[in-house]
């Protein structure tokens, strides 16, 4: 059939540049040690970052929530599916991650994607420029796209530039959309001057905050928080998923801002709700993560990061300058980085290979994430594997 032959031809060209991607397996919580394809194994692959998605805590509460509103939430916010987990945890989010703004409110989402893809739609469109970071995330990607605004792209993190592309734009509206931590690279972006950018050309600035919310800023407030900035022009994404441990998304913003999202953003209107169990859980999640237990899981995380970038200089590859829980070793060649990928693996160590499209031609990665759910321990495997790695690397 000529029709699955074509898609056998692109397959087989996948293949043949070291491009095809595989899922695995797991039979275990996600944490730092897992079941993964049937073997035990040290997980450097997750965005568990605060390590509290097998949290006693959280589990209890998804069961709660589950027994109290049911395994579903039966339609769509706008059509029934609007619990009081739905409610309460938008109030608890408003509180917790929208103090960048007076009258601050928040809205939940299925997904981070779905929650970009609301956004960038439901504040662009024809007329609208928007300005977007070259190395944003895929769903912020295909918000633009799907907006029907000009998209502009500047150079990653480059203020200068960017300036200069909204000084010659006679848009009638403007929109700067960034990632606040880059997710393959670890940098965050800077966001203080893309505010005053912002603010200086009557621009929205969207922050996708899918990496720094629940590690960044005091109490894990988020990338905003932790740069101290306060303006209506502000609209942060967050996701649930991640640091936070349980699944979900959400805008925080003006209150004007999220009651125009609640009334024109497609992908909130004509979804279904998520279960009102796992919103359950998530204000659950930010409790632990303003609290004590939090502070201290991101006390411990930041020493791994530091020990962990001080290994990876030791190598024969690339590092790049993170100072986040995303780590990444550059190591060039699509097959080469997939025969890191695998060496470590041999040693019982789940460290991904992340490749073209994902990150440019030539800069094929391992990208190790962290999490508060390791130990010294597991770094002490990892430093063993990786430095006896390059040693014969070196030596070849």
């Amino acid at each position: 059939m000529q029709l699955l032959d074509s898609l056998e031809q692109g397959l087989a060209d996948l293949a043949a540049r070291g491009l095809t991607r595989r899922r695995r397996t797991i039979d275990s919580p996600c944490a730092a040690h897992m079941i993964v394809d049937g073997r035990a194994m040290i997980g450097f692959a997750s965005n568990d970052y605060l390590g509290l998605t097998a949290h006693p805590q959280l589990v209890a509460a998804i069961a709660e929530g589950a027994q109290r509103y049911g395994a579903g939430s039966g339609g769509s916010h706008l059509l029934g599916g609007h619990s009081r987990a739905h409610a309460q945890l938008e109030d608890d989010l408003a509180a917790f991650a929208g103090g960048f703004v007076d009258a601050p409110r928040a809205l939940y989402f299925s997904t981070g994607y779905m929650a970009n893809l609301a956004v960038l739609t439901a504040l662009a469109g024809r007329g609208t420029t928007l300005f977007s970071d070259a190395l944003n995330h895929a769903s912020l990607i295909d918000g633009a796209r799907l907006s029907r605004a000009d998209v502009q792209i500047y150079p990653h993190a480059d203020v200068e530039a960017l300036s200069a592309m909204l000084d010659a734009s006679d848009a009638q509206a403007k929109l700067i959309v960034t990632d606040s931590v880059f997710s393959m690279d670890g940098d965050i972006a800077p966001l203080a001057p893309l505010l005053a950018l912002a603010e200086r050309h009557g621009a929205w600035l969207v922050v996708d905050d899918a990496h720094g919310f629940g590690v960044l800023g005091p109490q894990g407030r988020g990338a905003i928080a932790q740069a101290a900035l306060r303006s209506p022009h502000l609209v942060s994404v967050g996701t649930l998923g991640k640091a936070a441990g349980v699944s979900g998304a959400f805008v925080a913003a003006h209150a004007t801002v999220i009651e125009w999202l609640v009334q024109r953003a497609r992908p909130y209107i004509f979804t279904t709700a998520s279960a009102p169990a796992v919103a359950h859980a998530v204000s659950a999640s930010l409790k632990i993560i303003a609290g004590d237990e939090g502070d201290a899981r991101r006390a411990h995380l930041h020493a791994l990061i530091e020990r962990t970038r001080a290994l990876l200089k030791q190598t024969c590859w690339l590092p790049v300058d993170s100072h986040t829980a995303v780590q990444p070793l550059i190591i060039g060649a699509n097959d080469a980085t997939l025969d890191m990928a695998a060496a470590l693996d041999r040693e019982g160590l789940w460290v991904p290979a992340i490749r073209p499209p994902t990150v440019p031609a030539g800069t094929s990665r391992l990208r190790i994430s962290l999490s508060a759910a390791h130990s010294h321990d597991d770094l002490d495997r990892l430093e063993a594997a990786l430095l006896r790695l390059s040693k014969a690397e070196a030596a070849s």
